[in-house]
């Protein structure tokens, strides 16, 4: 391996450089049995940050207006208990936030079903922190939903 190859595999990564070696990954969710496009199949990551960003401007416009009496730092506070709320009741009962039917995705169990109200608590609170949300496993899954065994999808 020369130095270019060397510094090519660095900047593209450990998956790059494996499939480089012969390692077939396949498509996002292929390990979970779900398709590789349309319906079912994994939600792509824009989509989930998109979802994100409209769930979190709806509680934050919640909690502005009814709960801060227009102070904005008690707004940002009051925001997170309202996100928390949204998400489990939301799809704790149809399977997706407002964010998410918008943008057209759904959280489901990793075996298809629906989730359960205790695995969509773990879930939302988890996401509540952050950081769980953002460490991902080469499917694309965050913590909050690997430990909830829970998957997004396209609907």
């Amino acid at each position: 391996m020369d130095n270019r190859q060397v510094i090519g595999s660095w900047l593209s990564g450990p998956r790059a450089a494996a499939e480089e070696m012969g390692a077939d990954f396949g498509h996002r969710g292929k390990r979970l049995g779900l398709p590789e496009a349309g319906p079912g199949s994994m939600a792509p990551l824009g989509r989930r940050f998109g979802a994100l960003f409209i769930d979190w401007g709806l509680c934050f416009l919640i909690a502005y207006g009814l709960l801060a009496d227009g102070d904005r730092q008690a707004a940002g506070n009051w925001a997170l208990a309202v996100f928390l709320v949204l998400n489990v009741l939301t799809v704790g009962t149809v399977g997706f936030t407002p964010g998410k039917r918008v943008l057209g995705l759904a959280v489901v169990s990793a075996d298809g079903g629906r989730l359960g109200v205790g695995r969509v608590v773990v879930r939302s609170a988890l996401l509540c922190l952050a950081i769980p949300a953002l460490i991902w496993d080469r499917d694309g899954r965050g913590l909050h939903d690997r430990l909830a065994r829970a998957v997004q999808v396209r609907i």
